[in-house]
């Protein structure tokens, strides 16, 4: 654990905070004016990120799942039960990001050209904003993550 101690703009310091706080674990930021008053300090206790788990591989974070045709019908009755997307719940896109993957990755196998993974992949960025994460570079990976998660839950 460390301390970090930057002097800002006032206007600076909700940006600053959270910069670095998407650089590392930190606590609450302390807010003092400089002593010319100009400027701000922050104090900020910190802490490495802890290393982020690995990326289950699809037949892991899958085992589990039930057929793609099973899921599509899943997808269908329940978008069609509750038509305004926005309002479904986090299990839906869960599960519609997983589906997606799982198709994708099947197409990838046979080198069948679809869209398929641009699919797969706006489904898990979609999953990624309801969960109210960073941005991600590997998008499909956190669904995979998410789903062998969810599926051993069940």
């Amino acid at each position: 654990m460390f301390e970090i101690r930057i002097i800002c703009e006032p206007a600076d310091t909700d940006r600053v905070s959270q910069v670095l706080a998407a650089a590392f674990t930190t606590g609450p930021a302390r807010q003092h004016p400089t002593r010319d008053g100009q400027r701000t300090r922050l104090y900020l206790t910190a802490d490495h990120r802890s290393a982020p788990e690995p990326w289950p591989a699809p037949e892991e974070a899958y085992a589990l799942a039930p057929s793609i045709i099973s899921e599509i019908g899943w997808t269908a009755r329940t978008a069609a039960d509750r038509p305004f997307f926005d309002a479904l719940n986090r299990e839906f896109w869960l599960r519609k990001a997983a589906l997606l993957d799982r198709i994708a990755l099947s197409n990838e196998a046979d080198s069948t050209t679809s869209d398929a993974t641009d699919l797969a992949t706006r489904a898990a960025q979609r999953l990624i904003e309801l969960d109210d994460t960073a941005a991600l570079s590997a998008p499909r990976c956190y669904v995979r993550q998410q789903y062998a998660h969810w599926a051993k839950n069940q």
